[in-house]
């Protein structure tokens, strides 16, 4: 029976011939064995079915019903080692500058460092203004020997003879499918082409080592906790003394003792004597920059009061524009009571018309208290 090639594609017949490439590379990059090696099997099959199809001669025999790989024993024949041309195909994919199957060639022995990671713990003050900080760091650095070069004095890199400086290997392995071209990185020179016979002493070839380095990092105000920032080109030197990546600073922020932070507000517990929140007062709290943010307690607050002063906050990243700060009032009710107090409290009592009671649905103001709050608790239950 003849195989489905539009099927394996994913394909009806009378696609086109860039439905059939486009269709052919998406899959390509999804199950070639160097990104998915537990699909090599249906990246064959892909392989097989594209060589067929983009083949005139052969996929006119597929329309017209037949299989121009079948054998005498009904089994493909294969590709004899030839994939037809896909090597274009390959190296538009997987980066490819070299000739044949895989065609990605030597990656050369400079190239590019990887990102480093540090970690600061600020403050809230050194949050809100913004702060410069010196940190150490554990990366790699320039050979200062060789400069880069990972060669020993006047020696220099020779072409790998494993790979004769292609980069890579390549083997054609048969298969029910016919003759498959795997291409495998050349384990003697790792990709590069070249090795180094006299490889430097302090490096060891590699153009690099590691040591410890101070960095200084300034940090803007209005950070949170978990931001990375960036500098460029202050991470790991590469290989061969290619250009360093980037250094990523994650900020971590130190609770404080006074404040919660929720993004560029600040919320703070504030205690207040009932004799204060019946007659009214004021404290001064202090802010995070410096200054003093003024609460002003009404006569007659309740407990659970939230006061709001605006612009006391810390600034925002972008904008620099302050939040602002909730203070949460705690109304203290005395525990001890001397006769004196208990004289003046009795007083109060007598020119107030409160009295105990359980509150309802119908309690005047009980839709915005307790009641209210207790009832959408249980409410979920």
């Amino acid at each position: 029976m003849a195989r489905d090639y539009y099927g394996i594609l994913g394909l009806s017949r009378g696609a086109t011939e860039q439905e059939i490439k486009r269709s052919y590379r998406r899959l390509a990059r999804e199950l070639h064995p160097d990104v998915n090696p537990s699909e090599e099997e249906r990246f064959k099959e892909i392989t097989t079915a594209y060589g067929v199809l983009s083949d005139p001669e052969k996929r006119r025999i597929v329309d017209a019903g037949g299989d121009p790989l079948a054998g005498p024993s009904g089994m493909g024949g294969g590709f004899s080692g030839d994939f037809g041309g896909l090597g274009d195909i390959f190296s538009t994919i997987f980066g490819g500058g070299g000739g044949g199957f895989g065609g990605r060639g030597p990656r050369g022995r400079v190239r590019p460092g990887e990102r480093g990671y540090a970690k600061v713990t600020l403050d809230l003050e050194e949050i809100a203004a913004g702060t410069e900080r010196e940190i150490p760091i554990n990366t790699a650095v320039l050979c200062e020997t060789c400069h880069g070069a990972g060669t020993r004095d006047e020696s220099r890199p020779v072409t790998c003879q494993t790979c004769k400086g292609h980069g890579e290997i390549q083997s054609v392995q048969r298969s029910i499918l016919g003759n498959v071209m795997s291409v495998r990185e050349c384990p003697e020179c790792r990709g590069a082409g070249e090795v180094i016979p006299d490889p430097c002493l302090s490096c060891g070839g590699d153009g690099r080592v590691r040591a410890q380095r101070t960095l200084t990092v300034q940090i803007p105000a209005g950070v949170e906790n978990g931001m990375n920032v960036r500098l460029a080109g202050q991470g790991e030197v590469g290989p061969g003394g290619g250009p360093a990546g980037d250094l990523f600073v994650e900020i971590r922020e130190k609770s404080d003792d006074v404040f919660v932070r929720d993004k560029d507000d600040l919320h703070c517990t504030v205690r207040v004597p009932i004799a204060d929140a019946a007659l009214g007062a004021q404290i001064e709290v202090p802010s995070v920059l410096g200054s003093t943010a003024t609460v002003h307690i009404d006569p007659g607050t309740q407990p659970g009061a939230v006061v709001t002063v605006k612009g006391k906050g810390i600034p925002h990243l972008n904008t620099g524009l302050r939040g602002h700060l909730h203070a949460h009032l705690e109304v203290v009710v005395p525990t001890k009571v001397d006769s004196a107090t208990a004289d003046l409290l009795r007083q109060l009592k007598e020119t107030t018309t409160d009295d105990v009671e359980l509150v309802t649905a119908a309690s005047k103001g009980a839709s915005g208290g307790v009641f209210s709050r207790l009832r959408n608790v249980f409410a979920g239950r």
